[in-house]
């Protein structure tokens, strides 16, 4: 008995998206470019952000920080993945597979939070604009990106502890392109439905429980600017439609994944890969196009770092 406790599995075997030669080569050539995008652009963001004074406003401090929760969501999974597509024989470390578990959960848990957070800044800007500054004060901003990250944390330890004891004897293959928690568990040597169980709970808890206090928002500003403007109603909407994109971009996957009953194994990894790898890319790309305020920001930043080089 105590050998069978014991876990004598040292690395996990990733099977990759597809072992097409072809498709991979797709998927390295896409994936590299799409991570140099996020990379760059999201930092471009957070820069602009901090250099331009005009920019200093609750709603482009949140965003600021949803480019950083994006890149570092993005950073733990794809470099690991263009890694392997390099190779037919794709493995993570035992160590390195729950550290993975543990990064994707504090990084998913703060940005769903991060959402709520946005939702509740722009519910301050279009129903209480009067008041917005009040509102969302030097403090509640700290407060709201604070409450996020611990939030993420909770999640992210309450989901590890669930594993972390588990024994593995064999198996050791993951069908999968990162270390996901529900694949993990089948691989265990021990009754898991009940574990499983849980960690679907957990993390459909705080997707759907996010989701639904979103989605309350959205219509609670929508039925408050109707009230009191029919014609304030298309400029909410315009004002909301960027945040419900992203909104509907990141829960889409997690949903499907964590709530939905009848999982189906290449579809899963395909959704995850618009997580990993799209959606990272397309957040900041949406919040900017449509901010006349953040494009003219971003020309001068690139102007002024043209002056620089000049200078240099």
């Amino acid at each position: 008995m105590n050998e069978m406790n014991r876990s004598i599995v040292y690395e996990f075997v990733f099977l990759g998206i597809s072992n097409s030669w072809a498709m991979q080569l797709f998927l390295l050539v896409f994936s590299f470019i799409f991570y140099v995008a996020i990379v760059l652009g999201n930092i471009f963001i957070m820069l602009t952000v901090i250099s331009e004074t005009r920019l200093h406003s609750p709603m482009y401090f949140l965003l600021a920080n949803l480019s950083l929760i994006d890149l570092c969501l993005s950073s733990v999974a794809v470099p690991k993945m263009i890694y392997d597509l390099f190779y037919e024989h794709k493995v993570i470390s035992f160590l390195g597979c729950y550290i993975q578990i543990f990064f994707i959960h504090i990084f998913g848990g703060t940005e769903m939070v991060l959402l709520i957070s946005m939702a509740f800044d722009r519910y301050a800007a279009i129903c209480k604009p009067l008041h917005y500054l009040n509102i969302m004060n030097p403090r509640m901003c700290i407060f709201l990106l604070v409450s996020s990250w611990v939030i993420g944390l909770i999640h992210s330890v309450t989901q590890l502890v669930f594993v972390i004891n588990l024994p593995f004897c064999g198996p050791n293959e993951i069908d999968s392109f990162y270390c996901d928690l529900p694949r993990l568990i089948r691989l265990a040597c021990a009754d898991t439905y009940k574990l499983q169980f849980m960690v679907t709970a957990n993390s459909g808890f705080i997707s759907m429980g996010t989701l639904f206090l979103l989605i309350i928002s959205y219509i609670y500003i929508l039925i408050t600017v109707q009230k009191h403007s029919s014609s304030g109603l298309s400029k909410a909407l315009s004002t909301l439609s960027a945040h419900i994109t992203v909104v509907a971009l990141f829960f889409g996957p997690c949903i499907f994944v964590y709530v939905w009953p009848f999982p189906t194994v290449p579809l899963d990894k395909f959704l995850f890969i618009l997580d990993f790898v799209i959606t990272p890319l397309l957040n900041p790309s949406i919040y900017t196009f449509r901010n006349k305020e953040m494009k003219i920001a971003m020309k001068r930043f690139i102007s002024q770092l043209g002056s620089f080089r000049k200078i240099l």
